[in-house]
């Protein structure tokens, strides 16, 4: 029997094939959303968007929008392709990713950057010094991400970090695969004397099982380490597991109970649902997709409770329906308490200003994902009565914890008013700033939009 269809949104999107941009559709159907569109050349497509509680029609925020203080290109040809970001885009930068390096030491059969495929020279320091000036020009405070290929081959990292110190910006994050870090302790206090904040580490699973199916060897035992050698660094760790359906979806309880074992040096999950650009064998199909709502109902039965639906929120700066958000206190007992809830009828309240939630999450992430410079314990405690919401209000100076998850878009299931609001940017060759599911968007032939398409330019370039 066909389940009765109802069209909830209009918007527009891609076609997969050849890129041209088309209407859209946001579809209910039986409880699921489906965005569906149709190429006049290549026909239609129609993706799974959405799957299950909280309602999609719920999990969203009224904003008032704000534009780039400075874009870096003008609106020509319409989104997705004025990427700098134009003037129309409807957030200012948050995060910017600056990959320092092509070259990987290991090569997953899934990878956001296609590293090791044709790996160009890496940027000297005085490239990348004039990334830090280029980035000034955006007149916004941003944090950092170091990312690559795999950042941790230059074994100048840390001067990379200082300059950036230099140049002003106070946050920086690693994002690794923790190979490095696992082996050479001594690299990582360098990386952290320069100024490392934290380290955003790949991390899939609690068995080789898993290792082997997506990364393609066993690599549990240089997580454990990574991780280990980070606390004892004194550098802020956040898991970074990509959920997979039938691979390692059952893995997420598991992955949320390690993190809390190396609390505090762990200082959260964000749960990133596979995305299909890239390197990937095959064009996917819903079996292949897990969507944010899915990953909540999986932390609520794999937690046996311990966190619930009610304890995230969407998000307040970018598009609600690219991410869902969850702050939580570890008490001594090891329980989590919550620091956030959701609350179905917050689209009506007043709206949000854009950029004070930008400016506010952007202080958050560097706040909680950093290392805790001294940690107050407490054992043996009563928890019930005025005492436990003493140690409560206590423990939410020092034993915070934040479980999140970000929905990348790909070319099935981009929807430009998501792109529009997008917060996270990746530094291009060209000196833009390219929101970063643009940036790796790639089609059903493997052909990208951006990556590898945006040719160094002179440095003298004007904003």
């Amino acid at each position: 029997m066909n389940k009765p269809e109802a069209l909830i949104e209009t918007t527009e999107s891609v076609c997969p094939v050849c890129f041209q941009t088309i209407p859209a559709k946001r579809i209910s159907r039986g409880g699921d959303v489906f965005l569906n569109k149709e190429c006049p050349l290549h026909g239609e497509f129609e993706t799974v968007v959405w799957r299950g509680a909280p309602a999609y029609a719920t999990w969203r925020v009224n904003k008032i929008h704000t534009h780039p203080k400075v874009p870096f290109t003008q609106a020509k040809t319409g989104c997705p392709y004025d990427c700098g970001p134009c003037e129309e885009h409807l957030l200012n930068p948050c995060c910017v990713l600056l990959e320092v390096t092509q070259r990987c030491d290991i090569r997953c059969p899934v990878c956001f950057a296609d590293s090791n495929a044709s790996p160009s020279l890496d940027p000297n320091l005085a490239e990348i010094k004039s990334w830090y000036e280029r980035l000034l020009e955006t007149k916004t405070s941003l944090n950092i991400q170091l990312s690559g290929g795999e950042p941790c081959v230059r074994d100048d990292l840390p001067e990379i970090i200082a300059l950036g110190k230099q140049a002003g910006f106070t946050y920086f994050q690693l994002n690794t695969n923790g190979l490095r870090l696992a082996r050479d302790i001594n690299y990582l206090k360098k990386l952290k004397a320069a100024g490392l904040s934290s380290v955003f580490l790949q991390f899939d699973g609690v068995s080789d099982q898993v290792y082997q199916a997506i990364r393609g060897r066993n690599l549990f035992a240089q997580k454990v380490k990574a991780i280990e050698n980070c606390i004892a660094a004194g550098v802020g760790v956040v898991l970074v597991p990509v959920i997979i359906p039938g691979v390692n979806d059952y893995e997420i309880g598991n992955i949320l109970q390690f993190a809390l074992k190396y609390h505090p040096g762990v200082r959260g999950v964000h749960f990133q649902p596979v995305s299909y650009f890239g390197r990937f064998p095959k064009s996917p199909v819903d079996e292949d997709r897990i969507t944010l709502p899915e990953i909540i109902a999986k932390l609520e039965h794999q937690s046996n409770g311990m966190v619930k639906e009610e304890h995230f929120k969407p998000a307040q700066a970018e598009h609600a329906r690219c991410t869902f958000n969850g702050n939580f206190v570890v008490m001594p007992d090891g329980s989590l308490r919550p620091l956030t809830r959701f609350q179905e009828n917050s689209c009506c309240c007043q709206p949000v200003q854009a950029e004070q939630a930008r400016v506010k999450g952007q202080s958050f992430v560097a706040r909680t994902w950093s290392a805790q410079p001294a940690i107050l314990q407490k054992h043996n405690l009563v928890l019930d009565g005025f005492e436990a919401w003493d140690i409560f209000i206590e423990r939410s100076k020092t034993h915070s914890f934040a479980i999140s998850g970000m929905a990348f878009q790909d070319a099935w299931t981009l929807d430009l008013e998501r792109l529009k609001q997008c917060k996270i940017f990746i530094f291009s060759p060209d000196r833009r700033l390219i929101p970063f599911c643009a940036y790796n968007l790639t089609n059903q032939q493997g052909e990208s939009l951006y990556r590898g398409k945006c040719n160094n330019v002179d440095s003298s370039i004007p904003a």
